[in-house]
């Protein structure tokens, strides 16, 4: 089992592309589920139809890695969001994703590569959270199969390497 904590999408990018210009505040809006489309992201987040094949189409970071952060850096209570992750989850070690095709429900999905951490990350959450963050940054996904993915906890399963 998984339990999807939280789920956001942004309509546009805070940090990509931004080197030596700062950081843009565009809204991170919180959802209780949103509709996965296969091949394409998230309808209407800023990944959505990005390019074909984007291995990026969702991305997932884990309650666990946060606290742990949180603890190890001595920061204050970080808001979830300020990682800019599509979804906060708990209970499975998303490095181990990498490379296989697992399912949420019945949404499908191949795990991609680590969704490695921006030097911005000093910026957006605290000062060492980039060095900190690396090899455990999160999870970039291909959405196989798409579906709606809501809040709550939710059936996985964890298939061959992709």
């Amino acid at each position: 089992m998984i339990k999807v904590l939280k789920i956001w999408i942004s309509k546009g990018h805070d940090f990509k592309g931004r080197h030596g210009k700062g950081r843009m505040n565009f809204e991170t809006k919180n959802c209780d589920k949103v509709e996965l489309i296969a091949g394409r992201g998230i309808k209407g987040d800023r990944f959505f139809d990005h390019k074909p094949d984007f291995k990026g189409q969702i991305t997932f970071f884990s309650e666990e890695v946060a606290g742990q952060l949180e603890k190890e850096l001595d920061l204050p209570a970080v808001d979830r969001s300020a990682f800019r992750r599509n979804a906060l989850v708990r209970g499975i070690d998303l490095n181990e994703l990498v490379g296989r095709k697992f399912s949420i429900g019945s949404i499908e999905f191949s795990g991609s590569e680590e969704c490695a951490p921006c030097y911005w990350m000093d910026e957006a959450i605290g000062p060492g959270a980039h060095e900190w963050l690396k090899g455990r940054g999160g999870l970039r996904c291909r959405i196989l199969k798409g579906g709606e993915l809501s809040l709550g906890e939710k059936k996985l399963s964890i298939g061959d390497t992709s």
